[in-house]
């Protein structure tokens, strides 16, 4: 679960965006003691992430609307299920439904999609991980909806790990230095808790890399038999990810060859949000008592 500060910040800002200086309509055409009940309903199916970001956004626009999940995170479901209700002012509900949608969908999609890449890895022993192709802004969000749907997280920000990839030895190699001397000086200066990892595109990269002290080999682009060969050569002496170009049809083989981690940027960075909706199912205007839901 997110930490509920990170939830607020996020939810916060967006209803900031979404209205920022109240619901003209609603303001405008829904009495301010109406109240409703609505239902979150799934129109097709999925897994479920982003509850507590869900019923957030109605919290932060009124305390004293209430939000009764009827599904927990990591939850599949199937279409028409009802995954919460949501009671109290019209007004308030009217105006957080949008913001509160778009995120619990968007989170929702990449848990379904993360599920289904851990499917077909079953069995293999290979991790599926994120990657930092994430949207701005919503990074604490979508790694949470990657857990939900069974994935792993790699790291969070540039702060959390030494990671050198091609750009890097670039740089580092341009004057022709071996490149696990680069690779033993640059662990001489981390912090002994940091992980090193490095990315190689060819085989011969390999033995170097491993000579410099790599934690985490990244076999980038990989053919299958190429990673075969690479977890060959690096026999157990760092974790092997495998990243690139890795999709729903290639995962099962990708994992087949033996890589501890496969990286998979289009969790994120492509994923569709699923068709969630919030239903009004009861409504009571000004002086009328709303009948049970």
């Amino acid at each position: 679960m997110t930490d509920r500060r990170e939830i607020d910040r996020v939810v916060g800002a967006a209803l900031d965006e979404d209205a920022p200086w109240g619901d003209l309509t609603s303001e405008t055409l829904i009495p301010a003691t109406a109240t409703a009940t609505a239902e979150l309903v799934a129109r097709e199916p999925g897994v479920l992430s982003g509850i507590d970001v869900f019923a957030a956004a109605f919290r932060l626009v009124d305390p004293s609307i209430v939000v009764e999940p009827l599904a927990a995170d990591g939850d599949a479901f199937a279409a028409g299920a009802v995954l919460a209700r949501v009671r109290g002012s019209a007004r308030g509900i009217l105006r957080a439904e949008r913001v509160g949608l778009n995120l619990v969908q968007r989170m929702s999609g990449i848990a379904a999609l993360t599920a289904r890449y851990v499917a077909a890895v079953a069995g293999t022993g290979a991790r599926i991980v994120d990657t930092r192709k994430t949207t701005p802004g919503l990074r604490s969000l979508e790694r949470q909806a990657v857990r939900d749907g069974g994935g792993r997280n790699h790291r969070r920000s540039l702060s959390d790990a030494v990671m050198a990839k091609d750009n890097h030895l670039a740089v580092l190699t341009a004057g022709g230095l071996d490149l696990g001397v680069v690779l033993r000086a640059a662990r001489e200066r981390m912090p002994h808790t940091a992980h090193l990892e490095v990315e190689v595109d060819r085989l011969d990269q390999i033995e170097p890399v491993i000579a410099g002290g790599a934690d985490t080999v990244m076999l980038d682009n990989f053919s299958p038999d190429e990673l075969r060969e690479g977890v060959a050569l690096i026999a157990g002496r760092a974790v092997v990810e495998a990243s690139g170009g890795v999709s729903l049809d290639s995962v099962a083989a990708i994992a087949a060859t033996g890589v501890d981690v496969i990286s998979v940027g289009a969790l994120t960075h492509s994923v569709r949000s699923l068709d969630l909706g919030l239903d009004v199912v009861v409504a009571a205007r000004a002086g009328e008592k709303a009948a049970p839901a």
